[in-house]
């Protein structure tokens, strides 16, 4: 199937499979409606011990477009954080979220930008990953990248600011994990065998993945 025939149903069907294997992970949780699938909300936390973020419990959510995995979702932090790459509405400046293909403009080359061989799993290790390794060459915050470079305390200072802000989120009785550590996201071959899937096949997903897209594209240009 190729892009411009991609459907609700298939892309639901993806993202059942993204969400599976994300659910299988100690350092995020993931809270879905099961009449929208196309939005998630989530909580990435921070177990690196050297990380100026670690301890963090950051709330924030994911949306996935009608076409995906051919395009990729969105991401934003639901609370500020100061940091290179993290614009002040909490969206993030990542290569891995760009669309994909070649940009010139940005030098960025397409390994490094969004494709179909990419999921859910590897954005978010990705984002974790960001955290604690900030690219300022190019950042959405210059001021971050700025006190990230020439005032690694007061920049470390602020980030524990963040931290202990992010933990009046954790809900009572959760444990945040404190002693694993989150790989680079791994290099996976594509496996193109749910692409194949007639609509037909797909009906058990239900009529209404038309109706769970326009319900994310809905809330979101209510929060634009």
């Amino acid at each position: 199937m190729s892009p411009d025939k991609a459907s609700p149903a298939a892309a639901k069907h993806r993202i059942m499979g993204d969400l599976k294997q994300v659910q299988k992970e100690k350092w995020v949780t993931v809270d879905v409606d099961d009449e929208n699938l196309f939005r998630w909300h989530l909580a990435v936390m921070v177990v690196n011990p050297d990380s100026a973020f670690n301890g963090g419990y950051f709330k924030a959510e994911m949306t996935f477009p009608h076409d995906y995995p051919f395009a990729p979702p969105k991401f934003r932090f639901l609370r500020p954080i100061f940091h290179p790459n993290i614009y002040p509405d909490g969206q993030l400046c990542i290569s891995i979220l760009h669309k994909a293909g070649e940009d010139l403009m940005s030098g960025e080359d397409a390994t490094e930008r969004w494709s179909p061989l990419q999921g859910a799993e590897s954005v978010l290790r990705s984002i974790l990953l960001l955290l604690d390794d900030p690219e300022i060459n190019s950042p959405a915050n210059v001021d971050a990248g700025v006190m990230y470079r020439d005032h690694p305390d007061a920049y470390n200072a602020r980030a524990r600011k963040a931290v202990d802000a992010s933990k009046k989120d954790i809900p009572e009785g959760f444990v945040v994990p404190t002693s694993f550590e989150v790989e680079a996201p791994p290099k996976k071959e594509f496996n193109d065998d749910w692409l194949d899937e007639s609509e037909d096949e797909l009906d058990f997903l239900g009529s209404d993945s038309d109706d769970d897209v326009e319900d994310a594209e809905d809330d979101e240009e209510e929060e634009l």
